[in-house]
């Protein structure tokens, strides 16, 4: 089916996307978490105008979750899905953890008194929202990789 390969290649591109900003934070979260008030204020600075990448996530789930109801025996609808509901697990870790610690501080304009706390929350939600993405990347790997619909059982084709 031409249009289910593209859609496994739009579901692959956007959840790959969706990987770079989420691995990005997991790979600066221990030089992040070792670094003072002041340093940790400015290195928070580097991602403002990020909130665009938000729509990655978005339109990922939005192409497993179509990929999933195009998947036709003998593929599976199964890996698709679980992508997209492993890419819902870290949009929910974001509104539940990333976003509060946003708010508090003003998309880290400034800092509370509790700000190392704050960080922590902030810098493991964005781990746990990486490690989702990759598990939801590998997920819809399979899901493309899946063998394509065939001929129904039991028909034979013919050869010209």
């Amino acid at each position: 089916m031409p249009g289910q390969r593209a859609l496994a290649f739009l579901a692959v591109l956007l959840t790959a996307l969706a990987l770079v900003p989420a691995g990005a934070h997991l790979l600066a979260l221990p030089n992040k978490l070792a670094m003072g008030r002041d340093a940790y204020l400015a290195a928070q600075g580097a991602y403002a105008g990020w909130a665009m990448a938000g729509a990655f996530p978005i339109g990922a789930i939005l192409a497993c979750l179509g990929l999933a109801l195009r998947q036709a025996p003998p593929a599976s609808p199964w890996p698709a899905l679980v992508a997209a509901l492993l890419l819902a697990a870290g949009l929910a870790a974001f509104f539940h953890w990333t976003l509060p610690a946003n708010q508090t501080t003003a998309n880290w304009t400034r800092l509370p008194e509790d700000w190392e706390a704050l960080r922590a929350q902030w810098e493991w939600s964005h781990a746990a929202n990486a490690v989702l993405t990759f598990l939801a990347l590998c997920a819809v790997l399979g899901a493309a990789l899946s063998p394509p619909a065939g001929p129904p059982r039991g028909s034979a084709r013919r050869s010209r």
